[in-house]
C-alpha cells in the first residue's frame, strides 16, 4: 500500500470513528487536566490474565506459577482456588501466609508478577499501520504509536485518546502533544492505556 493510500485509509478510519459520535463528541480535555474518576492505584493491583509467581520459602511443593483466571481466582497446592484479582501482591501474600499456617509453621510467602495481562486498543488516523493492537496493561501512548509504525508524513502530531468512562456515554477526548510525550512531561509521562481506548492521530 502506498503512503498516499495508507493516509487515505487512516483518514477514512478516523472519519468512521467520529461518525459514531456525530451527535456529541463528548468531553474534551488535555491530559494534564484529565481527572480519572477511577484512578489506578500507585501499587499494582492483580487482574485476570496476570501470571504470578507464588513462592513459599523452603516449601517448593507449595510454590506455583498460576495465571489469574477470568473469575479472578488462582489454583494453588494445598489451598485450591484462591481469589487473587483485586489485591496487591503484598496483600495477597499476607492472606496466603495466614491460610498456610494450617499446614506449616511461620510460612513466608512472596508474590511477584511474571507477566502482565494485556489490553486491546485501536490506533487510527495518521499512523503508518492503523488498526487494533494488543499491548501490555502498563503501555502508554508512545508504545501504541510505535506499534502502529509511527506518524505518516501528513500527520500534524495532534494526538487524542478516546476513552469511554461510563457505559452508554460518549467518550472523553484526551489531548496529548507529541512534545510532551517524547520529553516525558506532565501527566503524559505516566498515562496508561486501558482496554477499549482509541488513539487518534491527526
Amino acid at each position: 500500500m502506498s503512503l498516499k493510500s495508507r493516509s487515505a485509509f487512516a483518514a477514512f478510519a478516523a472519519a468512521l470513528l467520529l461518525a459514531g459520535c456525530k451527535h456529541d463528541l463528548g468531553v474534551y480535555t488535555s491530559v494534564d487536566e484529565f481527572k480519572d474518576p477511577s484512578p489506578q492505584d500507585a501499587e499494582y493491583v492483580i487482574r485476570p490474565g496476570d501470571l504470578l509467581h507464588v513462592r513459599v520459602f523452603n516449601q517448593d511443593q507449595m510454590s506455583a506459577r498460576p495465571r489469574v483466571r477470568a473469575d479472578g481466582k488462582i489454583s494453588l497446592p494445598f489451598l485450591n482456588d484462591v481469589v487473587a484479582a483485586g489485591y496487591t501482591p503484598v496483600v495477597l501474600s499476607a492472606q496466603l501466609q495466614t491460610r498456610l499456617k494450617d499446614f506449616i509453621n511461620t510460612p513466608v510467602v512472596t508474590i511477584s508478577l511474571e507477566e502482565q495481562r494485556t489490553v486491546q486498543i485501536s490506533v487510527l488516523g495518521e499512523v503508518a499501520r492503523p488498526g487494533v493492537y494488543v499491548v501490555d496493561s502498563s503501555a502508554g501512548v508512545l508504545q501504541a504509536l510505535a506499534q502502529s509504525g509511527g506518524f505518516t508524513t501528513f500527520a500534524r502530531k495532534d494526538i487524542f485518546v478516546m476513552r469511554s468512562l461510563k457505559s452508554g456515554e460518549n467518550p472523553t477526548r484526551i489531548y496529548f502533544t507529541f512534545e510532551a510525550l517524547s520529553r516525558a512531561q506532565g501527566k503524559a509521562a505516566s498515562f496508561t492505556l486501558r482496554a477499549g481506548d482509541v488513539v487518534l492521530v491527526e
